[in-house]
């Protein structure tokens, strides 16, 4: 059973924590397209590719079972990385925050290190995070990012701190007029989720019970 808590985003160095990748549950307003951020649209074909990327990752790991089993409804959880890509580009961009190839070469060095070898890190991403080898540029340049604002607004990684930057990235969110397929669920500025899918980067900072729902 499981309780709803508030979430904020978070400010660790790596950004690497474990959590399931849940989701998918169609709006006729934009065929073809699973969103449409900042007026630009992220067609559905673009979101199958991602998912397509990361099962032919799965299949080939010698834990493919239970990652594909983990991360069932993988769809929505790739078109949540696309919409939050460009959430965190615009709250970075608001604050003139950039991330050189150099800086995203350099942590990924880092990152290699830390978990034992590039396969070992292109592992890690993918178990935790379902991210294919391919997106793993993009996933580390977004962690930079993430923590190159966070630094600017000088948010640590406390409560309030994770508030900063929460309240940075749901201006961002708002300012995009994120508009989700039904298909996919409904986006919350607010809590910076698409139905109850939410990034592995956020965790919970407090946490106040709520009732529980029957069948939750």
């Amino acid at each position: 059973m499981h309780r709803r808590r508030r979430t904020a985003l978070t400010v660790s160095a790596a950004l690497l924590v474990a959590a399931p990748l849940l989701a998918a549950c169609g709006n006729e307003a934009h065929p073809g397209a699973a969103a449409v951020v900042g007026g630009e649209r992220i067609e559905v074909s673009t979101v199958q590719a991602k998912v397509k990327d990361v099962r032919t990752a799965q299949a080939s790991s010698p834990q493919s079972a239970q990652l594909i089993k983990d991360s069932g409804q993988l769809s929505r959880a790739k078109l949540y990385d696309l919409i939050v890509g460009q959430v965190v580009q615009r709250a970075a961009d608001d604050a003139d925050v950039k991330v050189s190839r150099k800086e995203i070469q350099d942590g990924l060095a880092v990152l290699e290190q830390q978990s034992g070898g590039q396969e070992q890190l292109a592992a890690m991403y993918l178990q935790q995070r379902g991210v294919a080898p391919a997106q793993l540029n993009d996933a580390v340049r977004r962690d930079i990012l993430v923590n190159k604002l966070a630094a600017s607004l000088g948010a640590t990684n406390t409560p309030e701190g994770q508030a900063t930057l929460n309240k940075a990235f749901t201006a961002a969110a708002k300012s995009l007029n994120i508009d989700v397929n039904p298909r996919y669920g409904t986006w919350d500025d607010q809590k910076l989720e698409l139905g109850s899918y939410k990034a592995p980067w956020i965790t919970q900072v407090t946490k106040e019970p709520e009732p529980v729902e029957p069948g939750a």
